[in-house]
């Protein structure tokens, strides 16, 4: 009985350390961020090299094509199998005047990289879980897949009106809420943890 509640009183003093360690950890990387105010963490490094807003069935869809590659920790992390989140970001404003623009809801759409060890192959799932995706036997060809957008689903045909303008704005970017907590601290401090791009807007006139 001694032992057993020697044995917890240990364990929550290490979990009380871990948690002190972890804040303290967390102050010193907010710190540094402000001392590398000239330097911004969250810098761009995905490029949007074109996007487009087409006609589909029965929505409009985007065409779009973006240039990055993973820096040496994120390759590492995903080696070791931390899965990466890709979140492509999508807005939509209608201006009017004498009135606060209209916004139109779109959803969010997210691709899923992970290793697969036993295979030695990549693998790019759709919104975010396992299941209706695809592998591949290289980095490369698998970041292709999330590079390179096709008809991907905006908004309903019918959402928009006929002769107004709409500015559609997009960005890709990596999700850091979905890295384990651990290397969520290093994206305060580097630059090397974070993949974002600029908001890239395409005008359309239904």
């Amino acid at each position: 009985m001694k032992l057993r509640c020697a044995s917890r009183l240990v364990w929550r003093t290490l979990g009380r350390v871990s948690r002190v360690g972890v804040g303290f950890y967390l102050a010193f990387a907010l710190f540094a961020q402000l001392l590398l105010g000239n330097a911004p963490i969250f810098a761009e490094s995905i490029n949007t090299k074109s996007a487009i807003v087409r006609q589909s069935d029965e929505a409009w869809v985007i065409d779009a094509e973006f240039d990055f590659t993973l820096t040496t920790p994120l390759e590492t992390a995903l080696l070791r199998g931390t899965p990466l989140y890709f979140v492509l970001d999508t807005e939509i404003t209608r201006s009017r005047s004498f009135w606060f623009d209209e916004a139109i809801t779109t959803r969010p759409s997210v691709r899923r990289l992970t290793y697969v060890p036993l295979t030695s192959t990549y693998r790019v799932d759709a919104g975010g879980t396992v299941g209706g995706g695809a592998s591949y036997s290289s980095l490369d060809e698998a970041l292709r897949q999330i590079r390179t957008l096709r008809g991907r689903e905006l908004v309903e045909r019918r959402a928009l009106r006929n002769g107004e303008r709409y500015d559609v704005s997009l960005r890709l970017r990596l999700d850091t809420a979905q890295l384990p907590k651990p290397l969520q601290v290093n994206t305060l401090v580097s630059r090397e943890w974070t993949l974002v791009s600029d908001w890239y807007r395409v005008v359309l006139t239904p």
